[in-house]
């Protein structure tokens, strides 16, 4: 089972979240409302992933993905936003994030690539057969 930090500070989204990734039983769900309250959690460790907005206050994703690799926290990193600049894409693949998906559109697609990129990810780091 992978385990997963979604993070994002809008609490409508990390609820729909959750609700959709409820059929993946391979991902277990944990969610923080920013950076700052995700990044404690991350260094507790324990996650197969980390899933973040771009567009947070006080910190954006890129930013908060940056911060944690100077803190040797090196569990995979998905980009998750509505943001559709390639600036920020490819800003965020050259700062080590394994994938960038953009929200919007069909749900049940978006949710399923995003399954698929965790599990990815979480077999990349070990936490997933």
């Amino acid at each position: 089972m992978a385990k997963v930090l979604l993070v994002d500070d809008d609490p409508f989204f990390l609820r729909l979240s959750k609700e959709f990734l409820k059929p993946y039983p391979d991902i277990k769900v944990e969610t923080a409302g920013s950076p700052c309250e995700a990044i404690p959690k991350l260094q507790a460790g324990g996650y197969d992933a980390v899933v973040s907005d771009y567009e947070m206050p006080g910190m954006n994703g890129i930013t908060f993905l940056k911060k944690i690799r100077e803190q040797s926290i090196n569990v995979p990193f998905i980009l998750f936003t509505g943001k559709n600049k390639e600036d920020v894409m490819f800003e965020a693949m050259e700062n080590g994030a394994s994938a960038y998906i953009q929200k919007g559109g069909d749900l049940k697609a978006q949710y399923s690539t995003l399954s698929r990129q965790i599990g990815e990810a979480a077999r990349e780091k070990g936490g997933m057969n």
